[in-house]
Parts: C-alpha cells; structure tokens; sequence
C-alpha cells in the first residue's frame, strides 16, 4: 500500500502584527480590532467601571452577550464615554449575541433590538449565534438558563433571519459561536451572507487545528473567548490546569520578560486568531493590550503546541483521516470533523 500524503492545510495568518492597531478584514469587508475587552463573568456595578478603564486604555473592540445580563450597565458605560469625548461609536467595534432561547425566526429581529436598546447604539458591527442550539422562547427580558427546553427552529432558519439584520442595516457582519465544523460547513454552504466569525474556546491547552485551520481556509475569523483556558475562574470552580501556571508558558514569559497571559495571547496572535481577554483589573486590562512589542520564535510556538491537551477518542464513523491528500486536511491528524 503506497505511502499516504500526510502534508495538510495552514493557512497564513491575516492579522498585520507589526502595527499596535492591527486587525482583522473579516469576509464581510469591515475590519475587526485583533483584541477585544471580554465581558463575561464580570459581577453587577463592576463591568461598567472595567469597560471605562478598558476604553481608556486604547481598548476599541467589545465583545458583549445578551445572556451575561450587563447590556445596559455596559450602555451606560459607552454613553459616559461618548459624552466625556473618550471615544466615538463609529471608531468601536461592538459584538453582540443572540440567545438560545432567541432563535425563533420572528424573534430574531427582536433580540437584536432589544440588545441594542440596552446599549444605547444603533448597529452591531458583528453579531453571534451564541450557540448552534435553539432552545424555547421565555422572554426577551429572561433569556433562559435553567429548565431550558429545546426548540424546533432549525439552525438554518435563525440564519436566514440573522441575513436579514445585515439587509436592515441593524448588523453590518454576522457570524456564530461555539461551532464544530461539520455544523459550520453546513452553514457556509447555504449561507447568502457570508459567515464572518466563529468564536470558540481555544488556547494552548485545547489548540483545535482542524477546526481553526478550517474556518481560516474559508474566510472565517477565529475569535478567542477562552484565550487564557479560563484562567483562575475555570480552576477554582472546576479545578482544571490552568495555563497560566504552565511551566513552559512561565520559562517563554521569562525570556521575553512579559506575562504568561501576555504570551498565551501572542501565541493565538501569532496562529491568526482574535483574541478576547477579559479582566476587571486596571494592569491587567492594560496587560492584555499590549501584545505587539514583542513575537514568538518559531521554536516557542512549536513549543507551546505541544501543551495541547485535547485528545479525540471520537473513532468511527469520523473519517479524520480521510482527507489526506486533498486541501482539507487541517491537521498532522487529518480532519477531525467533529471539532
């Protein structure tokens, strides 16, 4: 039996990292700032402080969802900084989610306005399917989480209607969040606005090639939302490895005398990702943003791909190696299609 290719598709990263504004040109043609201000898991009367420090740092991209319950502590926060002349709405670039209990396609439209009632603005420049899950109405007021029941709106149905946000103008780029890739090839190819975005969980410790590769080959930026694993959150509520702690992460930090968070992030930078940190600390908030003075050797990423911790034990029918040979091939493994 002759000797199968095993070579497999990277694309090229296309974010510019030699200019301190670097961004992305999503598929929609807008440009996306390469680092976001997160805000989940931020705590009443606390996010709407973080996010004036955040935009008082050079922070211009916000990365916000209805279910985190902060939209309008965080619209207040934008209206202070337009009136104190920090910042201008049409230099940000504002993310916003619909729910999963939003996916009914007359509900949509009234999700969206609703978020945006609540900030204060007029537009999302990028707006997410939370998740690739539709789940019973309960009110715009009480997104459920909780005794949540599934719905019956097809996932391809609530996308016809995020198209036509773009149409009205209420959203200029739209995309998903949390896809695996045989979910998300579905959607590219019946989509008529093109998808912009996936944004999932990936960092050093769960790298995601066949899923990262793949969104990259078609067009889709990778947006970070767990850039950092969790951080101190996910260890003290679930006690899992943080790779903040990392050994190697520490000695790469070391040598270029910044941050393990600030290398965790580069190291994403470095792979074309879009990062999302989040922090309700002033030095960090600040921390977080200054990712451009310094790079990664080619040793030091190849270095901290090995810290992947992610291992499929999904066998048949995934055909991950299959797709040798051809342009879908994503990773040294093949294509794990259910990434």
């Amino acid at each position: 039996m002759a000797a199968t290719d095993q070579s497999y598709t990277s694309p090229a990263s296309k974010i510019n990292l030699s200019s301190g504004s670097s961004s992305y040109k999503l598929a929609s043609g807008y440009e996306m700032p390469a680092v976001a201000y997160g805000t989940f898991r931020s705590e009443k009367n606390e996010v709407g402080p973080a996010v004036m420090e955040a935009i008082k740092a050079g922070y211009t991209h916000f990365d916000l969802a209805h279910v985190y319950g902060n939209e309008k502590e965080i619209g207040q926060a934008f209206k202070n900084a337009f009136e104190e002349g920090l910042i201008k709405r049409e230099d940000m670039f504002i993310t916003g989610k619909l729910w999963n209990s939003d996916h009914d396609e007359e509900i949509v439209p009234q999700a969206c306005a609703h978020s945006l009632s609540n900030l204060g603005i007029d537009y999302f420049d990028l707006y997410l399917v939370h998740f690739p899950v539709a789940w019973k109405h309960t009110g715009l007021d009480t997104p459920s989480f909780g005794s949540s029941e599934l719905g019956n709106t097809p996932l391809i149905q609530t996308w016809r209607a995020m198209e036509k946000l773009v149409d009205d103008k209420k959203c200029r780029s739209i995309g998903v969040s949390n896809y695996p890739l045989m979910l998300l090839h579905d959607l590219v190819t019946q989509a008529r606005v093109p998808v912009s975005c996936n944004q999932i969980e990936v960092h050093a410790y769960y790298t995601r090639q066949s899923l990262v590769n793949y969104c990259l080959s078609r067009d889709i930026c990778v947006t970070a939302h767990t850039p950092l694993g969790g951080g101190a959150s996910n260890k003290e509520t679930w006690n899992t490895a943080c790779p903040l702690d990392d050994p190697i992460v520490k000695k790469i930090s070391d040598v270029h005398s910044k941050s393990p968070a600030q290398v965790l992030l580069r190291f994403l930078l470095q792979r074309g990702i879009v990062v999302l940190p989040k922090s309700v600390k002033s030095h960090r908030i600040k921390e977080n943003l200054d990712l451009f003075g310094f790079g990664l050797e080619e040793a030091e990423m190849q270095e901290l791909h090995t810290l992947d911790k992610y291992v499929s034990y999904k066998t048949n029918p995934n055909p991950i190696g299959a797709f040798f040979g051809g342009p879908d091939a994503f990773s040294s493994a093949g294509t794990d299609i259910f990434d």
